[in-house]
């Protein structure tokens, strides 16, 4: 990443996942926090996330938080009391907040591996939880979103001939809710614009630095392909998953956002309701990326899964 450009790409993490604290009580919190349990491996680090669960009246159901703003990922941003969450909680979800593997050190295809195992941990785990599996939500804002749609429209049913039971889960979910996500990295505000760590995102070329290992030298090459790279890019972009049993999918953007522009928003809406996917587009007229007091729409997202994971679950899609 240039070097001058990736303080404002972690000041968007930040901005995104910390700084809003409107609606907190200072009174004894109503949930409990377990802090960094640990869903996975690689490479010796531990991967782990954060399990909020409200201390009554659970609805049996829970929501994955993807803690990630310009796929820079922390548990370092997750405040003791997140104001994303709070609103989920106080209607009765068990919330579980997912760190990844964060660049520059990790690239987005890297990224997702971390993401469907904490999926698949999360559903194999769902009973000691006390949630129900087959009802899963996910939602993020910005890199945080795209990693939302990828799980809504590429989770998969897990590897049968794994000798781990957690990588034999399913890492689908059943409803899916963002904020302004990139969703088509090779159409990027119009038709044939390239941002796989270029153009309009060229501040974050770390996530898109794609490596593949090299078995005459056992190292990890860089990709230089133009062909592989697009290939590439076109596998970690949401739109080019959508089918048929996707799961609702809702999505806010605002129609002033630079970064991500709404286009963005409106094309994969678009192809999902092609493919007969509920989706729905929020607008916010004049918005930026990000905007002032960003936690309350987060009401929206609850809303949104109060009405999809609430449903038997035989109506529900993507099992």
């Amino acid at each position: 990443m240039n070097r001058d450009l990736r303080p404002a790409a972690l000041g968007l993490a930040l901005a995104l996942f910390v700084l809003p604290t409107i609606g907190w009580s200072a009174d004894e919190p109503t949930f409990t926090r377990k802090v960094d349990v640990v869903y996975g491996r690689k490479y010796g680090t531990a991967l782990t996330l954060d399990v909020f669960t409200p201390k009554q009246d659970t609805n049996g159901l829970g929501v994955i938080w993807v803690v990630s703003g310009g796929w820079f990922s922390s548990h370092d941003t997750i405040p003791p009391e997140p104001p994303f969450v709070k609103p989920l909680l106080d209607r009765g979800y068990t919330v579980f907040a997912v760190v990844h593997g964060s660049q520059p050190k990790f690239t987005i295809p890297e990224v997702l591996t971390d993401m469907n195992r904490a999926i698949r941990f999360i559903r194999y785990h769902a009973k000691e939880y006390g949630i129900d599996p087959e009802r899963l939500g996910i939602f993020g804002a910005s890199a945080g979103g795209h990693l939302s749609l990828m799980q809504g429209t590429a989770g998969d049913l897990g590897k049968a001939d794994s000798k781990d039971a957690v990588d034999r889960t399913s890492s689908r979910v059943q409803a899916v809710a963002c904020f302004f996500p990139p969703t088509d990295f090779l159409n990027y505000g119009k038709p044939g614009e390239n941002a796989i760590g270029r153009g309009t995102l060229k501040g974050f070329q770390a996530p898109f630095d794609f490596h593949e290992a090299d078995k005459t030298t056992g190292r990890f090459e860089r990709i230089t392909d133009e062909a592989k790279i697009q290939e590439i890019g076109e596998q970690i972009s949401p739109i080019t998953h959508v089918s048929s049993d996707d799961p609702p999918t809702l999505i806010i953007h605002g129609d002033a956002d630079k970064l991500v522009p709404i286009q963005q928003a409106e094309l994969i809406v678009e192809k999902l309701k092609k493919a007969n996917v509920e989706a729905k587009l929020v607008p916010k007229p004049g918005a930026v990326h990000g905007w002032p007091q960003i936690d309350k729409d987060v009401l929206l997202f609850v809303d949104w899964f109060d009405e999809h994971l609430k449903k038997s679950k035989d109506s529900s899609s993507k099992p």
